[in-house]
């Protein structure tokens, strides 16, 4: 690999972990924030929501956008308000101003993650470009073990407030060094396939991400919170949780890929959901019963993680004309799914408490299968017709 696309790749992957980071640090950055301005858990979940719904709306017009007026000043754009809406988080107020905060924060990210991506795609060489994807998208997941746990360690020093400091200082930073880095990327071919397919299938077919990040989401939202509440855990101990997590979620991403290619796209991603439904059932029994959290919480984040990559494997595959607009559309679809989670979450441990919140879920992963296997099945009907 040349020296140049080494730093692409370096960039990229330094970039989506920062990235990953801010969205992940705030699950267990929640009770701290709840003490702070006063308000439950539920409420405070919030800033996850409407981070969510404002990345959705905005990231499928961002990446329109770029298309036409080209990625880098869009991806700079976005780094430089990320910079600014962190500050602003770190320094909010009121609970108000959080929300305003993370609103901009979510508008910031849905002109980075999406580009990153598609820039990354530009720019890798033809037979080198799942590779190069894979690569700056392990970047996003290291950000579970890694960057989520130096938050809540930083926090337990200097306060949660701190840890957005950082974020926005080293947000300015990469704003510069992607500006440096992107000096020049081809157009894609996104223009010209932006209306080809058939959108309703397409929409259909990526509903199950959204239906999986509601039943990873729901519960990784509040887990910080559940974890302190239920199990009585320092934020010490609530950063070691998260961390078997993000390994977990690491190493399913990674080893996800091999059993696909050994046993086929479909059959892997359906059986992740089974598994996963099971797995949630078992956290639930287990979810105060002292150490073993910490064993279900790495299966379930490898579970579901080897879940999702495989997924997308499939999605390339049904798709192999019109990648690049469903991949997009599933972007979006993966936070559409983390904001109605983050509502369903909030309404259960609203109601019914933090314990019943991995059976809800379990329940939600059962949908997805069945949903899945539905839409392989209207698959083969299609390809049939056209034997």
């Amino acid at each position: 690999m040349e020296l140049q696309g080494k730093i692409s790749l370096s960039v990229g992957w330094i970039t989506l972990f920062l990235i990953g980071t801010d969205l992940f640090v705030v699950s267990p950055l929640l009770p701290f924030i709840s003490e702070e301005y006063k308000i439950n858990s539920a409420t405070t979940g919030w800033m996850v929501t409407v981070f969510a719904v404002t990345y959705a709306l905005s990231a499928p017009f961002l990446g329109w956008v770029s298309d036409r007026k080209g990625r880098r000043r869009f991806i700079i754009f976005g780094l430089l308000l990320f910079s600014i809406s962190n500050a602003l988080t770190a320094f909010a107020p009121s609970f108000l101003w959080l929300i305003v905060s993370r609103i901009l924060a979510g508008l910031s990210v849905a002109s980075i993650t999406p580009l990153i991506y598609a820039i990354i795609g530009d720019i890798a060489p033809p037979n080198r470009r799942g590779t190069w994807l894979s690569i700056v998208v392990s970047g996003h997941l290291t950000a579970l073990w890694a960057g989520a746990p130096v938050g809540t360690v930083l926090e337990n020093f200097l306060g949660w407030r701190s840890v957005f400091v950082v974020i926005a200082i080293v947000g300015a930073i990469l704003a510069v060094v992607n500006f440096k880095t992107w000096k020049y990327v081809p157009k894609s071919d996104l223009i010209r396939n932006r209306l080809g397919g058939n959108l309703l299938r397409t929409l259909g077919s990526v509903s199950v991400t959204t239906i999986w990040a509601i039943s990873m989401y729901a519960l990784y939202i509040y887990l910080g919170a559940a974890l302190y509440s239920e199990n009585g855990f320092s934020s010490s101990e609530v950063a070691l949780a998260v961390t078997f997590y993000g390994v977990g979620a690491v190493i399913g991403s990674l080893t996800s890929g091999q059993l696909t290619d050994k046993f086929g796209e479909r059959k892997i991603s359906k059986a992740t959901l089974i598994f996963l439904a099971a797995i949630l059932i078992g956290l639930g029994i287990f979810f105060s019963s002292g150490d073993w959290i910490y064993f279900f919480l790495f299966i379930w984040a490898l579970v579901g993680y080897a879940g999702f990559t495989s997924y997308q494997a499939r999605l390339a595959l049904e798709y192999p004309n019109e990648r690049g607009i469903v991949m997009a559309w599933n972007n979006t679809a993966l936070y559409i799914g983390i904001t109605i989670g983050s509502l369903i979450g909030g309404y259960v441990i609203s109601n019914w408490g933090y314990s019943l919140l991995p059976y809800a879920c379990s329940v939600t992963a059962i949908v997805g299968f069945v949903l899945s296997t539905q839409k392989v099945q209207e698959t083969k009907k299609v390809n049939s017709l056209f034997r």
